[in-house]
């Protein structure tokens, strides 16, 4: 029986890649730049070693859950938006129909069947998995000197969870502005003073409970990863920000928090509610990149500028050179600075802060070339998935040629 290309790139993952890419091609005819590109990946970290095949064990047959994870990383290495127009794709392409393991069209699922498997890929985080199979793969045994950090906003187009105490307080709010409205116009027919606005209590919050149980990072530094990433909010939200402009940009949907090593390679990503302030995933972030790769030094913007991050960053071993806050230059910290005291930074960190631009590029890729901007899944489960599919396919771009020649 003939061998699908898919197939020889699992029993032939050791071949060098002068090798691979012409006997794919005695099979499948002439590569594109693409089809190389998917093929190196899948010659890196084999598919069915994460997912690998569902059978039932009575009634149909199940669907090689591994054709279509290649399927999905097609669709994001030829940027195309949505699923359908991967199929269209699949159609018309024999060679990318074949990389993916169907003979022919009548083979090809139908278009629920990618969206419940993207759904179950979701459910077993395995993105999140090829992406951190790949990055321990490739950064094995190298030092990195940078890891830049930041976050981006992820546009989505889903409605929020209205909870009971939300619907309760939007019903508080409509009857005191109804109650401030009457007593206006009653002041106004009495020709008297219009009354002060009285303040509204918002739900019961106890101060000393809350400070007996710290801050959010300061929870953190005596967490387990996955206590950390447990508490972040992930629930679609709005969120703000000031852009370089000095305006505020709100969006809903979510937040992305990327660590970018030297290369602009992603290491690690966390996705929380668009809410969620930057510095609340800053040490889960340094966290998860530690396990994975060893570098010196941490490269922030002043929203990570607060000193429970920087202790947790020195005691990981690293050195965190990180933007100076405006609330530095406020009366009260000058009272803890006197004059000619305030921490700055040195010229050899301000040379090593500029590195940091690296990820505002990572940034604009997914935004722009991986439909970041354009999302057309709903939960925080799939828009993380299809997320590290792109990042994985973009670290790709960048290592395949040096490394698969390696293989």
């Amino acid at each position: 029986m003939q061998l699908t290309p898919r197939q020889l790139l699992t029993q032939f993952t050791h071949m060098m890649q002068q090798d691979l890419f012409p006997l794919l091609e005695q099979v499948a005819g002439p590569l594109s730049k693409e089809l190389k590109l998917l093929s190196s990946i899948l010659a890196l970290v084999p598919l069915e070693r994460l997912i690998g095949t569902l059978r039932a064990g009575t009634g149909r047959p199940g669907k090689d859950r591994s054709a279509m994870a290649t399927a999905f990383l097609a669709k994001t290495i030829l940027n195309l938006p949505t699923t359908r127009s991967l199929l269209s794709r699949l159609k018309a392409d024999e060679a990318l129909r074949q990389f993916c393991g169907w003979a022919s069209v009548k083979a090809i699922p139908h278009e629920s069947k990618f969206s419940r498997a993207f759904a179950q890929f979701a459910d077993i985080e395995m993105p999140q998995r090829l992406h951190e199979a790949v990055v321990l793969k490739t950064q094995e045994g190298r030092l990195i000197g940078h890891i830049a950090r930041d976050s981006t906003a992820i546009p989505a187009r889903e409605r929020f969870a209205v909870t009971p105490e939300h619907k309760k307080q939007r019903q508080e709010k409509k009857r005191e502005k109804q109650k401030q409205r009457e007593l206006r116009q009653k002041a106004l027919r009495n020709k008297t003073a219009i009354p002060r606005k009285k303040r509204v209590s918002k739900g019961s919050f106890d101060k000393k409970k809350a400070a007996d149980r710290g801050s959010r990072i300061e929870r953190q530094r005596k967490q387990k990863i996955e206590q950390m990433l447990s508490e972040l909010p992930t629930q679609c939200d709005i969120g703000t920000k000031i852009n370089s402009q000095g305006n505020k940009d709100s969006w809903r949907g979510y937040k992305a928090h990327i660590d970018v090593a030297d290369g602009q390679i992603p290491i690690s990503v966390v996705l929380t509610s668009a809410s969620v302030h930057d510095s609340q995933a800053a040490i889960p972030l340094m966290t998860l990149s530690s396990q994975r790769v060893a570098y010196l030094y941490e490269l922030s913007d002043s929203a990570y500028d607060a000193q429970q991050i920087d202790q947790q960053s020195r005691q990981l071993g690293h050195l965190p050179i990180t933007a100076l806050h405006g609330r530095r230059a406020s009366k009260k910290a000058t009272a803890l600075f006197p004059a000619g005291t305030m921490p700055q930074l040195t010229l050899a960190q301000e040379e090593r802060f500029k590195g940091r631009t690296m990820i505002e590029r990572i940034n604009a890729r997914l935004k722009d070339e991986f439909g970041g901007n354009t999302l057309r899944v709903r939960g925080a489960k799939k828009v993380m998935a299809h997320l590290m599919f792109a990042l994985t396919v973009d670290q790709w771009l960048r290592l395949s040629a040096p490394l698969v020649a390696k293989l």
